[in-house]
């Protein structure tokens, strides 16, 4: 029996610490950019360099303290969804108690129904899961050697932290640094543009997803750009004395984007109808254990999930919360009783059944792509759509859809249901990452399954004040606080943009469906090729979600993912050729190069995040004391100097950030 220290006090302290930094950084990289990180490798990296300090850590104890950071920082994918309720005026702000209670119960909803497919997913799974795998790896190397390596992992995360901070600070804060750079012209009538940005925490994402989705990326690009817009623009009638940028950004909104809408919901739908065996088997196993009488005594303690009656326990307190929240939510309408708990109640079922649905394919996908690279943005345009359509049935057979208010009501509780489903998806999918991560490192499961509640309920007390001072300090695309307002500070929340046009859309019977349906062709035509390379088992792949991200993301997003895909591109083969030349073992060198790249990478994210909230915190607080909203803001005429510093510094650093991680192999 295993006697090491698991989950202990000072670990689930350190974890609650741990996630407010990820989920802070989680929900501004997300809302300003679509995109989060999976936290569990630098959160382990962290948890090993500080608890060493302490005596009688353990590696199960340390895989604790990654579990609940990952789990937390995970659950602000919610953020895809929920600031639409403030985009259509619905909300003023984020209400502590109601935004807390879906993402809580949500989240420790994902943990619940994810619980049963451990077994058939992860134990008897020849899934990757790449992220729980490299996580495994790390805590081992950690508790084998000495502190050396351990703190030089802590110090490329701080490393890239620095680097970050401080750059975002001249960017966003000090305003010498630009974020993009873009040369607009025409040929004819058909526009076109040469973009390029600068973000750090993008170039490090990049790196992260790998060279494969990088081409998939700028496969959508190159059609969303290079040949959408200019056909677009060809057979089009525009203002010749608008600038070219906003007649070109004016066909992406209103077009161009609910083409990569179609590609990414088909894509997602794809994948579930692929998991519809592995969901079968993960329930038969489930209600195997179910009905099983055997002691909990039998099952060695690497095998303990919860007991059912546990999670039966915990599940049916989720749905009570979601009830009462609900109720809440809907009370506010002013609706009769009866018609409001007829919507709560469907509502809830939908949350619940989507939400289970969803589990087990998103718990695969992260097996198969890993956390940062699952398409929950696909489920959550999935939940919008079913769940719009439902509520447009119920609205229109008792009248609720008859007025504006009722309509803008509607689409309110079809981004508020959605959020929850989101919720569950997002923890599911990082769930059984976790337990990979568990599994290889010997944990108890039933003690991760307790951290990862634990890190839903401290990811949902962080996730609203967060949301709050952003909002306040820098507003949401179609959502500012206040008027006059720098626009090109605004975060662009691009999936809750997204899921708020297409439920306003099906309410009033106004959404163009021509341009989702040709993104649903396209998407289905991409699936076909990459299952013909996958059958032939070519190494070049063609997946169909990054295809869609590149339509559906502007080129200032997609650039520097690219650059960062081809920066991993780079890394990875120049290990090889160097240990090669050097005589050493291929794999181990790749694996060290690999790991202190993804370290790097990840303290990029977090710091370019970090210091966009702590900015944030100084806007909220110059704007209360009848401030401006660019308090640091260097006020000098820079012409187009502060493009050209941001490109030789995002140059710079790219090039730096190649020979750091290639200094993992010793000469």
């Amino acid at each position: 029996m295993n006697n090491l220290r698991e989950l202990t006090l000072r670990g689930t302290i350190l974890g609650a610490l741990i996630t407010v930094i990820f989920t802070a950084s989680n929900v501004y990289l997300g809302l300003k950019v679509g995109l989060t990180f999976s936290s569990a490798i630098p959160a382990a990296v962290i948890s090993m360099a500080i608890l060493k300090m302490f005596s009688g850590s353990t590696i199960l104890e340390n895989n604790m303290v990654q579990t609940q950071a990952s789990a937390a920082g995970t659950l602000s994918s919610i953020i895809f969804v929920l600031p639409g309720l403030l985009m259509i005026g619905y909300w003023q702000n984020f209400p502590f108690w109601l935004t807390f209670s879906i993402c809580a119960a949500g989240g420790m909803l994902g943990v619940l129904f994810s619980i049963p497919l451990r077994h058939v997913m992860v134990v008897k799974s020849d899934l990757p899961y790449p992220e729980g795998v490299a996580a495994a790896e790390i805590l081992k190397a950690g508790s084998k050697t000495n502190n050396n390596e351990t703190n030089d992992g802590l110090k490329d995360i701080l490393f890239g932290g620095v680097i970050a901070s401080v750059v975002t600070l001249f960017t966003n804060g000090f305003r010498v640094l630009s974020e993009s750079i873009a040369c607009w012209f025409s040929v004819g009538k058909s526009i076109f543009q040469l973009p390029m940005g600068f973000s750090l925490a993008l170039m490090s994402s990049g790196y992260l997803i790998g060279i494969m989705s990088g081409i998939a990326i700028l496969i959508g690009t190159i059609i969303a750009w290079g040949v959408g817009i200019p056909i677009l623009s060809t057979i089009g009638d525009y203002d010749t004395t608008e600038p070219l940028s906003k007649i070109a950004m004016g066909y992406w909104a209103k077009d161009i984007r609910f083409i990569g809408a179609g590609t990414i919901a088909i894509a997602a739908v794809w994948t579930l109808i692929t998991l519809i065996k592995p969901m079968i088997e993960g329930l038969k196993i489930s209600f195997k254990t179910m009905r099983s009488d055997v002691s909990v005594n039998d099952i060695a303690p690497t095998e303990r999930d919860l007991s059912p009656k546990t999670i039966f326990l915990i599940m049916g307190g989720m749905v009570v919360i979601l009830l009462v929240t609900f109720y809440s939510f809907i009370a506010e309408s002013g609706l009769s009783s009866g018609l409001a708990w007829i919507l709560v109640f469907s509502a809830v079922l939908f949350a619940f059944i989507m939400g289970f649905l969803v589990a087990a394919a998103c718990g695969y996908m992260a097996g198969l792509v890993g956390s940062s690279s699952s398409p929950i943005s696909g489920i959550a345009i999935v939940a919008v759509v079913v769940i719009s359509l439902i509520l447009l049935g119920l609205g229109e057979t008792n009248g609720m859809l008859a007025s504006i208010e009722g309509s803008n009501f509607a689409t309110a509780l079809a981004l508020f249901t959605t959020s929850t489903v989101l919720a569950v998806a997002c923890i599911s999918n990082d769930n059984l990452q976790d337990l990979k991560t568990g599994y290889l490192v010997k944990a108890t499961p039933w003690k991760q399954q307790v951290a990862l509640l634990i890190g839903c309920i401290v990811g949902a007390t962080v996730i609203a004040p967060i949301l709050e001072i952003l909002y306040n300090a820098y507003g949401f695309t179609g959502a500012l606080p206040r008027s006059g307002m720098d626009t090109t500070q605004v975060l662009a929340a691009p999936q809750a943009t997204l899921m708020t046009t297409i439920a306003k859309g099906i309410f009033a019977h106004q959404l163009d469906w021509t341009m989702i349906l040709i993104g649903l062709a396209l998407g289905a035509v991409i699936i076909v090729i990459d299952s013909i390379l996958a059958k032939n088992h070519s190494s070049f792949r063609i997946p169909a979600l990054a295809v869609g991200l590149g339509i559906y993301l502007p080129p200032s997003i997609n650039t520097p993912i690219l650059i960062g895909t081809i920066l991993s591109w780079i890394i990875k083969r120049n290990a090889y050729k160097k240990a090669k030349e050097q005589n050493l073992d291929l794999e181990k060198e790749y694996k060290k190069v690999d790991r202190k790249a993804a370290l790097i990478a990840s303290g990029l994210i977090v710091g370019e995040s970090l210091v966009g909230v702590l900015l944030a915190m100084v806007i909220v607080i110059s704007i209360s004391n009848s401030g401006n909203d660019a308090p640091l803001a260097i006020s000098a005429n820079l012409g187009m100097l502060p493009e050209f510093l941001g490109l030789f510094v995002f140059i710079a650093i790219c090039t730096l950030f190649v020979r750091r991680a290639l200094s993992a192999i010793k000469k």
